[in-house]
C-alpha cells in the first residue's frame, strides 16, 4: 500500500531532521541512489576487482589456475543474480608469476584500477607496502582491501587491510612475541586418535620456505595436543622424488609407527606412498593423513598405492553438490572440469567479497561503495560460511575455522567418514585451540 500524502510528509519531515541534527540514522533509501562513481574501480555500472596470482611461471606452471578459475565463476554467479547495488562486478586477472617484482607490481597495478584484491594466490610476497599504502579516490592513505585465497606467511596475513579467507595461523598481535600464538583445529587429530589410536609417528613439513615449513610444522603442535605422539619431525622439499623418500620409510617402518601427517603437496603424497609400498609399508591399519592438499585428483588417479589416505577438509566434498545449493553453483559455475580447492579458495574469496560489499550498500548506499566503508564493514564481518559450504570463519577478526570433516580415500574414491550424515561438519567451539610456540627462528 503506497503511504498517503500526508504520510509522506512526515517521512520526509523525519528525514530531514535527522540529517540536521543526527537524531535518526539515513534510512535505506540511499541503496536506491542513481550509482555513481565512488571510489576507484568504481564507477555508475561496473565494480573492478583485482585476482593478483601466479599461473604463468617456469617453477610451477599453472600453480594457481584454479584460483583464478574459482572467482571467475564466482563473479558469473553474483551478475546472475544480479551484481551488487546494481553493479555489474568485473574481475581483472594480474599474473604475479610467482615472482616476488611481478608481485608488487601487480600490487601497484590493482591500487591504481581496481577497487580491491580478491582472491590473492600470491606465494611471494615480501612486501605489502603498496596495499597498505594505497590512496583512495579522495587521496587519503585508506589502503586497498584484500581477501586472499592464499597467504605466503605473517607478512600478508596481518597487513592491517589484509582479510584472508582463512583466516591467520598466527594470533597477529604476538608476530614479534617470544613465544607466538597459533590458533588452529585439533579436533580432527583428536578423533583419529580416539578411533585409531594411540597413534605415534613422522610429521614431514614442507620446507620450500620459512612460512611453509613453519605452518606445516604447527600442524604437528596441534596433533600433539590431540594426544598424537610425534616421534619426528622430517622436513622435505616439494621437489623431493621417491627416491629421498626411502630414509623417511625406513624410519617410519623402524620406529613401528602407526601414523604420519604431512604438509607437503599432493604430488610429494604420492611419491611417498609409492615408496612405502615398495618397502612393504601396506598395513591397512598404517593412519596416513594430510589436509586439503590430498582432496585432489592426482591421489584418486594413483590408484590403490594411496589406499586409506584420511584427509581432514573444512568445506563439503565437491561429490555432495546436491547437498548445499552453493555447492552444486560453485561446480555449475566453475565447471567440473575445473574445480580442486584452489577454485573452492578462490570461488569462497570472493562470495566474502560479495557479502561485505552488499553489507556497505544496504548501510551506505550504493554511493557509499568506497574502500574505507569496505574496511570498516570488512573489520565487523564475523560470520561466513558460503552459503552453507565452508566451515564458517571469523574474517573480522582474523579466526580460522572450528568446523572439519573426515575422508577417506577408497576404492579410488573420497569416502565420507567423520560426520557420517552427508553435507554436514563437526563445528563445536572446542574445536579450535590457541597454542604457544616459539616459531620465529625456523
Amino acid at each position: 500500500m503506497r503511504p498517503t500524502r500526508s504520510a509522506a510528509r512526515v517521512l520526509v519531515a523525519l528525514v530531514v531532521l535527522a540529517v540536521t541534527i543526527g537524531a535518526l540514522p539515513a534510512v535505506g533509501g540511499a541503496a536506491n541512489d542513481t550509482p555513481t562513481a565512488s571510489e576507484i574501480g568504481v564507477d555508475a555500472k561496473t565494480i573492478h576487482i583485482a585476482t593478483v596470482a601466479d599461473v604463468d611461471n617456469p617453477i610451477a606452471p599453472g600453480l594457481f589456475t584454479g584460483g583464478v578459475d574459482g572467482v571467475k565463476g564466482a563473479v558469473a554467479l553474483i551478475n546472475k543474480q544480479g551484481g551488487i547495488g546494481g553493479r555489474k562486478v568485473v574481475m581483472d586477472f594480474i599474473d604475479s608469476k610467482l615472482n616476488p617484482n611481478e608481485t608488487r607490481n601487480a600490487f601497484i597495478s590493482a591500487c591504481g584500477q581496481d577497487f580491491a584484491l580478491v582472491g590473492t594466490g600470491a606465494f611471494l610476497v615480501t612486501n605489502i607496502d603498496d596495499i597498505v599504502g594505497c590512496k583512495d579516490q579522495a587521496g587519503q592513505a585508506t589502503g586497498l582491501p584484500d581477501i586472499p585465497a592464499v597467504t605466503s606467511g605473517y607478512l600478508d596475513a596481518c597487513g592491517s587491510v589484509i582479510y584472508p579467507l582463512n583466516g591467520s595461523q598466527i594470533d597477529c598481535s604476538t608476530q614479534n612475541q617470544t613465544p607466538q600464538k597459533y590458533v588452529g583445529l585439533y579436533a580432527d587429530s583428536k578423533y583419529l586418535n580416539k578411533k585409531y589410536g594411540p597413534l605415534h609417528g613422522t610429521l614431514i613439513v614442507s620446507s620450500d620456505s620459512k612460512s611453509t615449513q613453519r605452518s606445516s610444522t604447527v600442524l604437528g603442535l596441534f596433533a600433539a595436543k590431540a594426544g598424537i605422539k610425534i616421534e619426528h619431525t622430517i622436513p622435505m622439499t616439494s621437489r623431493a622424488t621417491q627416491t629421498q623418500y626411502t630414509p623417511v620409510i625406513q624410519q617410519i617402518k623402524s620406529g613401528g609407527d602407526n601414523y604420519n601427517l604431512t604438509g607437503t603437496p599432493a604430488n610429494n603424497v604420492i611419491e611417498m606412498r609409492q615408496e612405502a609400498q615398495l618397502q612393504g609399508l601396506t598395513d591397512p591399519k598404517f593412519t596416513w593423513t594430510c589436509l586439503l592438499q590430498c582432496y585432489d585428483k592426482a591421489l584418486v588417479d594413483a590408484g590403490s598405492v594411496v589406499e586409506n589416505t584420511r584427509v581432514s577438509m573444512s568445506y563439503l566434498p565437491f561429490e555432495e553438490a546436491k547437498s548445499n545449493k552453493m555447492l552444486s553453483n560453485f561446480v555449475k559455475y566453475v565447471g567440473k572440469d575445473k574445480i580442486n580447492g584452489f577454485a573452492m579458495w578462490g570461488f569462497a574469496s570472493t562470495l566474502l567479497f560479495q557479502q561485505v560489499a552488499n553489507q556497505v550498500v544496504k548501510d551506505k548506499g550504493v554511493n557509499g561503495l568506497t574502500r574505507a566503508n569496505f574496511l570498516a564493514a570488512m573489520k565487523n564481518t564475523h560470520t561466513f560460511n558460503a552459503g552453507g559450504m565452508y566451515g564458517t570463519v571469523d574474517p573480522g577478526s582474523k579466526l580460522p575455522t572450528n568446523c572439519f570433516m573426515i575422508l577417506n580415500l577408497k576404492g579410488g574414491k573420497y569416502v565420507r567418514e567423520y560426520p557420517t550424515k552427508v553435507g554436514t561438519m563437526d563445528c563445536k567451539p572446542t574445536n579450535r585451540i590457541t597454542i604457544e610456540a616459539d616459531l620465529n627462528n625456523l
